[in-house]
């Protein structure tokens, strides 16, 4: 019988071969549609949502708007975990309740979901570092923090793309950006967007939207504890 650390070991490895599978038919249709979309927004337009995720983004890393739970040392792999799941349980209960509010609020609430949604995404990942004995005042930790963000919404090739960073995070960390401005945020706004838009569109439906952000919201929040679990799994193990 396994012990609990080979049993992870396990489920990590499954998850790293999703992470390196290539994009299929429906992926590559997926996005030469979206491509085409993003082609006819006005740059001014794409310039807005960059500079607004951006400064979201940067008040992750570098502001105090998001604290973290007490740093976890010396325990057990089976402990961090059990914890890191009562925390997908906490936020994943939030994003549903608040998912179904704006849902049920009709076009503005529903557009009002997606910031509020990074925020809850990005307040758990701070949690997750924690849990897992990652110091969150180190620069270099919110950036890892960002990349899982991005590794978990992105397209499967940007995916397979932010997995072999991260797989190599002691090397590459290296040679990080020192300042938020060298960070590529246009690449991560639009990845972002367009891969929460497929889930997250029929939202601001009338009737039918409420149950959709609900359900879409689980959905996501259980896809960012999966991938927060593993990639903090991948640098322990």
């Amino acid at each position: 019988m396994m012990n609990y650390e080979d049993q992870a070991r396990a489920e990590l490895q499954a998850w790293q071969q999703k992470m390196q599978q290539d994009p299929g038919l429906f992926d590559k249709l997926s996005k030469r549609a979206q491509d085409r979309i993003n082609r006819m927004i006005p740059e001014k337009a794409h310039a807005v949502i960059t500079t607004t995720i951006q400064k979201m983004v940067e008040a992750v890393l570098f502001g105090a708007k998001y604290t973290s739970a007490r740093m976890l040392t010396d325990v057990p792999l089976q402990f961090r975990e059990n914890q890191l799941q009562e925390r997908i349980s906490f936020y994943r209960n939030s994003a549903v309740a608040e998912g179904a509010v704006t849902g049920a609020g009709g076009i503005l609430l529903g557009l009002a979901d997606f910031p509020l949604l990074l925020g809850l995404k990005l307040k758990f990942l701070f949690d997750a570092a924690s849990v897992y004995g990652f110091d969150v005042k180190d620069y270099k930790e919110r950036l890892y923090i960002l990349y899982i963000f991005q590794l978990t919404f992105s397209s499967r090739k940007k995916r397979k793309e932010t997995y072999k960073l991260i797989e190599n995070w002691h090397t590459y960390e290296q040679g990080l950006p020192e300042k938020p401005e060298d960070f590529d945020w246009r690449s991560f706004q639009q990845e972002y967007r367009d891969y929460i838009d497929l889930a997250k569109m029929a939202q601001l439906l009338p009737v039918i939207g409420a149950a959709v952000g609900a359900i879409a919201n689980y959905k996501l929040m259980n896809q960012l504890g999966e991938a927060a679990k593993n990639a903090y799994r991948m640098r322990l193990l």
